[in-house]
């Protein structure tokens, strides 16, 4: 008899423990992190802030932070550092996350994440139909960001340094990279 995998949904995930962990289900399948640490989450805060106030000024839509669900599935849910929902998209807000595809998503690089968000994570959103993700490296002091083709992400652009860039899926956004670094 052949071994059959079990493939992990969201009613399993729902029933995970509340202990600290970040816990997500890739394709039915448990990955499990420890949470962030010090830095990780100054440079979230910093970078929330920012993004924060200027999707609240020009009446965008919405900006929420993890822990936060994102269900792209029933099989794929993701905890994402940060969550941008634009006006188009708030119909994906519920009472259990985020049902659906955010305009970005914005994952902080960690070293016991990095390999996580540079494949799984990056294959999941542009499967599920994210237009932009962001990976924030605190290491490198960059911010790279994907844009989603159709032939999957490709790199839109790399920014790092003390002038001000806009940044898709904003136009208008001065954001400065080494603001985020604590």
């Amino acid at each position: 008899m052949a071994k059959r995998d079990v493939v992990l949904t969201y009613d399993d995930y729902a029933a995970l423990p509340a202990d600290g962990r970040r816990y997500e289900i890739h394709d039915g399948e448990l990955s499990v992190t420890a949470a962030p640490s010090p830095q990780h989450q100054m440079v979230s805060l910093n970078l929330v802030r920012l993004l924060d106030q200027h999707v609240r000024t020009t009446s965008l839509g919405k900006v929420l932070y993890a822990p936060l669900d994102v269900i792209l599935s029933e099989t794929s849910v993701v905890q994402p550092d940060i969550v941008y929902v634009s006006q188009d998209r708030l119909g994906t807000i519920s009472g259990r996350g985020i049902e659906g595809a955010p305009m970005l998503i914005v994952e902080i690089l960690s070293p016991s994440t990095t390999r996580i968000d540079r494949r799984t994570k990056r294959e999941l959103y542009a499967r599920h139909g994210v237009p932009c993700c962001w990976l924030v490296d605190p290491e490198s002091r960059a911010i790279e960001v994907l844009a989603l083709g159709a032939e999957g992400y490709s790199l839109a652009a790399r920014v790092s340094g003390a002038g001000p860039v806009s940044l898709p899926p904003f136009s208008d956004l001065a954001l400065v990279p080494d603001a985020l670094w604590p």
